[in-house]
């Protein structure tokens, strides 16, 4: 069984990060990521709060170059799932992918999160056909259409921005009175002419043939329903942190995130987390970059016996 000084798990900003800082450090490293080396900024289009970027970079070139980075200083890419861990007490931990088992001195949980869905009627069905949780993934799918987001935050403004660069039209479904969002991105939204608010609502249901061609609505200050056309559906209404895999073996709060305490450690010794799996994460890209690097500078010390 091979064997490490530090295995991350998950490949986002935040794993990439503790990958560079470990590797550096000379410690034999590995980041295990089941689906791409980047996570959430892979697919965001237009990144213009992270130092360094006067003029904002696009997400995937990011991630490549997080990516390169990391792997120059030694640090072992794999494309692995991580289905279990154990012997967590042990001076060598054990860590399980769907294709491998590796022992290592420390881990580094970097899992992030995943988007939360609606739980209605049409959610799976119509999923990848008009229902979307990308839209930098699935945007040209629409071009020229008419399409709803749903949601309030940064998430959901920043993605239907986006989407009209490439849509006829884009309708925010919001179940509040007011959004979340930022105010610089609330101001965007109100300044674009594609782009058109529907507040105090809710999607009760997505309905087609064999696609999407238009959401039930609800209205929740007068109880009315009715039919929205729409050829796709943007979804961004939070996310779950990754943490399902560790369940009852880490301390979490109630939504799932590991508890940590300021320098990442998690209640077991030589075990650590980052990123947006954590409590008290910011969801972020900068603070994710710094909890990777305060999880692996901790990690070293931790090796080290300092």
């Amino acid at each position: 069984m091979e064997q490490y000084d530090v295995i991350i798990i998950g490949g986002g900003a935040a794993g990439l990060s503790a990958g560079l800082y470990s590797s550096r450090a000379m410690l034999k490293t590995a980041v295990i990521e089941k689906i791409g080396f980047g996570g959430q900024i892979l697919v965001t289009d237009e990144i213009e709060n992270y130092p360094g970027f006067p003029k904002g970079i696009k997400g995937p070139e990011l991630s490549l170059m997080m990516e390169e980075q990391t792997r120059r200083f030694g640090a072992e890419l794999k494309y692995e799932e991580v289905v279990g861990i154990e012997q967590l007490d042990k001076l060598m931990k054990i860590v399980h992918t769907s294709e491998n088992s590796y022992c290592t001195k420390t881990i580094i949980i970097a899992s992030g999160g995943s988007h939360k869905k609606l739980g209605i009627r049409g959610e799976e069905e119509y999923s990848g056909k008009g229902v979307s949780y990308c839209a930098v993934c699935d945007a040209n799918f629409f071009r020229g259409q008419e399409v709803v987001v749903v949601g309030g935050g940064d998430a959901a403004l920043d993605e239907g921005l986006y989407l009209t660069g490439i849509v006829e039209k884009v309708t925010v479904i919001h179940r509040r009175e007011k959004l979340k969002a930022s105010r610089i991105l609330q101001q965007r939204a109100l300044d674009n002419p594609k782009m058109d608010l529907l507040l105090s609502h809710v999607v009760e249901e997505f309905r087609g043939t064999e696609l999407m061609d238009r959401v039930l609505t609800k209205n929740l200050l007068t109880g009315e329903s009715f039919e929205f056309p729409a050829a796709g559906a943007f979804i961004y209404i939070g996310f779950v942190p990754n943490s399902e895999f560790l369940k009852q073996i880490l301390p979490t709060d109630d939504l799932g995130h590991i508890n940590s305490d300021i320098q990442m450690r998690t209640a077991i010794p030589g075990v650590f987390v980052c990123g947006d799996v954590r409590t008290h994460s910011e969801r972020q890209l900068g603070s994710a970059v710094g909890d990777g690097i305060t999880a692996a500078l901790t990690a070293y010390h931790f090796i080290s016996g300092d």
